[in-house]
């Protein structure tokens, strides 16, 4: 799904470029796909799952059938009147907290709101499909649930290609994406449905009741949505700024489909894993353990993502012109913005993943609150930085007070665990922390001198072969020269990326089904 992903955003950037149908496509499209990050995935499957397998371990296949239709009629009636009001409301909605900097331009603003009604629908079917997706995990059939949100990127490929054989125009091809956009939820969500079924479990609707079972379940998921979604929240505040300049939302939707790459591996990998281990060890009383997970956890969280950080930092222009320069993505407009962009998000790379690893040692001892608090500051904090930055930065302003708003986010939650006591000082990683540091600031001042020794090769004229070649050539070189210095100094061995690989071969839960845009 990820390769395809980026096909998809490669076929995209050339058909619409930093154009003005890209933005009110990116502008639609992020708001339905907020909705969902925050209440239809993550949050979602982390309440639902639980109490999903309790019902089959208690009253069996009827009790969780029972349950399950129980949820689905409050979730399908809720997300149907949403769905209605703002689908009536979604002029105001663009005009005034999607994209308001939309409502001077001639055009544009109609698009975005012909756009944005075309998809919203889409958050019904991806939330359903979340539902069922959940219990399939919970009935260990995994395939249906893995091989759905491929079928978003195999569906917008395929109006992509149909649109460049047929040479539609841009206005064109943003209502197709549109289009094709909720038929891949139809699609998707009829894939797990069919699932449901063929695993003995047939959900019929119920009249919404608020049973004890499902006020448990909006207890437990809201809170976590909202902690879970302060990316998507920030990048919902970041798109509504940005629509105050041409070509700014597109831009920031480019720089961060190739920064999810390492935050979502990474990330998503370190945040399944820890979440039940640290609550096992908490269950059974064993604190040392639990302050190992922790500490081992954040240990692999840097090593993986500083030379990440560090590579997306001075690599920034090869990789946007690799990817994304062709057709209407311009060399002179489009890849200076958008690789600045990037180079910034990089360096909140690292702190976006460590708050993945924080929270559990939150969400393990129940405190939902507390995470969402942290959250809503850093909310805060985004706004005010990037409506100070944005009139004179533009676009790179925003990803500015995106990096800070994330590190800000990651070090409160740190200093509350230390501060409660849940956080023990930990030589070893405080001896490694400053070694990967000195490794990446090696590898990256090695690349620099690389990417200016290849400026040829990777120029705007060099061929495609070419310039993928020396990129590759450059990440794999400097992959090898972090790893090497790394072991070498002392700030990683081969017991850490042991325990680490093991721990997540051996205990790790199945992932939560993705179906995002940036899948």
């Amino acid at each position: 799904s990820r390769a395809l992903g980026f096909g998809r955003e490669m076929l995209m950037a050339a058909a619409l470029g930093t154009g003005p149908v890209a933005d009110a496509f990116n502008a639609a499209f992020q708001f339905p796909n907020t909705f969902r990050r925050l209440f239809a995935e993550g949050a979602f499957n982390a309440a639902f799952v639980p109490l999903f397998a309790k019902e089959i371990e208690t009253h069996g296949t009827d009790g969780a059938k029972r349950f399950s239709e129980e949820v689905f009629g409050v979730l399908f009636s809720a997300l149907l009147a949403l769905t209605i009001a703002m689908e009536l409301a979604m002029p105001l909605i663009v005009r005034y907290l999607v994209a308001p900097g939309f409502a001077d331009i001639p055009g544009k603003f109609e698009t975005t709101v012909r756009l944005a009604t075309i998809m919203f629908p889409y958050l019904i079917c991806m939330s359903l499909g979340a539902m069922m997706a959940g219990m399939l995990n919970s009935l260990r059939r995994y395939f249906a649930a893995a091989i759905a949100p491929a079928f978003l990127n195999i569906i917008l490929i395929s109006v992509l290609g149909y649109a460049w054989y047929h040479g539609l125009d841009a206005h064109d091809v943003g209502y197709g994406l549109s289009w094709g956009v909720l038929a891949a939820g139809i699609v998707q969500l009829a894939i797990v449905w069919v699932a449901v079924r063929h695993a003995g479990i047939s959900i019929g609707f119920r009249r919404p009741h608020l049973t004890p079972n499902v006020k448990r379940l909006l207890i437990l998921a809201l809170p976590a949505a909202i902690t879970g979604g302060i990316t998507q929240i920030n990048q919902l505040i970041g798109t509504a700024i940005a629509s105050g300049q041409n070509s700014a939302v597109s831009s920031l939707a480019y720089a961060d489909r190739i920064y999810q790459l390492p935050l979502g591996v990474v990330g998503v990998a370190v945040a399944i894993v820890l979440l039940p281990e640290l609550s096992r060890a908490l269950k059974s009383g064993n604190l040392i353990e639990a302050a190992n997970l922790q500490n081992r956890s954040v240990e692999f969280t840097l090593f993986m993502t500083l030379p990440a950080a560090a590579a997306l930092w001075v690599m920034s222009e090869p990789i946007v012109r690799l990817v994304y320069e062709r057709g209407a993505f311009a060399a002179n407009h489009s890849t200076p913005i958008v690789a600045s962009i990037l180079a910034i998000f990089g360096l909140g790379l690292p702190a976006f993943v460590l708050i993945k690893a924080f929270t559990p040692g939150y969400f393990a001892r129940e405190d939902t609150r507390t995470p969402m608090v942290f959250a809503a500051i850093s909310v805060g904090v985004n706004v005010a930085i990037a409506l100070s930055l944005f009139p004179s930065m533009g676009a790179p302003g925003i990803a500015v007070a995106s990096a800070v708003a994330g590190w800000v986010n990651a070090l409160m939650l740190l200093g509350m665990l230390i501060r409660r006591g849940h956080w023990g000082r930990d030589i070893p990683l405080l001896n490694r922390i400053p070694r990967l540091v000195l490794s990446a600031v090696i590898m990256a001042t090695a690349l620099y001198f690389a990417e200016h020794y290849f400026a040829t090769q990777l120029g705007p004229g060099s061929p495609l072969v070419i310039k993928a070649t020396t990129v590759l050539a450059l990440v794999g070189g400097g992959a090898a020269l972090y790893f090497i210095t790394a072991f070498g100094t002392g700030g990683a061995d081969f017991g850490m990326i042991r325990r680490n690989v093991k721990r997540g071969s051996a205990k790790s839960a199945p992932p939560e089904p993705k179906t995002g845009l940036d899948e």
